[in-house]
């Protein structure tokens, strides 16, 4: 079990396994993570920023209280699940644990659904290094400043603008896409709160009822926002990597855990290739 001790304004995560910063911060599942030359990684979600580094064989977290660990990052960075347990149950496939284990370090980062939801509208058809920059200039332009940078900007901040005003993110022809999205979660006309507990293939229904939000992007969102740890975002790569390993379909042993094991596909292939 992972060990919290806090001390000295430092939070100690000791005892932790199957998390490594590194792999967990730069997948490609979130886009407000950067590491500085001393190897410490900064961040802002849920409107906080804090900075996270190894000490010895812990990982230290700076910049959070007790308060803000436990209501917010404890469950952010996944810590109450057991990874271990989950790898050997997906591990009955070979093929499997052998991306399980290259990626062993993977969490799912629990992130806020709207910032979810816009943040992988942005993705589409984009590169990480561009989506970061449109995500932080979107932040910039519209979110609160705060220590260490500016906070995520709200639904019904977004929803109050228009095109010409998000034109200074230069995100292209997302931004339609964007302004639809907030407006519909802003009205209240998609509520994501509720979409946590509403069953899988209705929940992405509903999200692919935004313009520009197709079966991918449901599947980030419903995976990195809303809970559903069986959703299955399918791109090139893991389309490529089914093929190449598991004949087109995620085995068996791997479909309750299939974006955990997403995960571990596409970071084995994405390094291996």
């Amino acid at each position: 079990m992972n060990e919290i001790n806090f001390k000295n304004d430092k939070i100690y995560i000791t005892n932790v396994k199957n998390f490594d910063l590194s792999q967990t911060l730069d997948c490609g599942q979130a886009f407000r993570w950067y590491q500085k030359n001393n190897g410490t990684w900064c961040g802002i979600a849920f409107g906080k920023y804090i900075e996270l580094f190894y000490e010895n064989s812990s990982i230290v977290i700076t910049g959070a209280t007790e308060n803000d660990f436990n209501n917010v990052w404890k469950e952010y960075f996944d810590l109450d699940r057991n990874y271990e347990q989950i790898i050997e149950e997906v591990s009955q496939n070979p093929t499997v644990a052998k991306a399980a284990e290259y990626s062993s370090g993977i969490r799912l980062l629990n992130q806020e659904p709207w910032e979810a939801l816009c943040s992988f509208i942005i993705s589409q058809n984009n590169n990480i290094p561009r989506i970061k920059g449109i995500v932080e200039r979107l932040c910039e332009s519209f979110g609160s400043k705060i220590d260490g940078g500016y906070t995520f900007p709200s639904a019904q901040t977004i929803a109050a603008l228009t095109l010409d005003d998000l034109a200074v993110i230069r995100s292209g022809f997302r931004a339609k896409y964007i302004l639809d999205a907030a407006i519909k979660v802003s009205s209240g006309e998609i509520n994501l709160e509720a979409l946590k507990s509403t069953d899988y293939d209705t929940a992405r229904n509903i999200l692919m009822s935004i313009k520009g939000v197709g079966p991918k992007v449901a599947d980030c969102v419903l995976l990195y926002g809303l809970s559903h740890k069986n959703a299955f975002p399918r791109d090139v790569w893991i389309n490529r990597a089914l093929e190449q390993m598991f004949d087109g379909n995620i085995p068996d042993c791997a479909k309750q855990y299939g974006g955990i094991v997403q995960q571990y596909i596409f970071h084995y292939i994405r390094n291996n290739q």
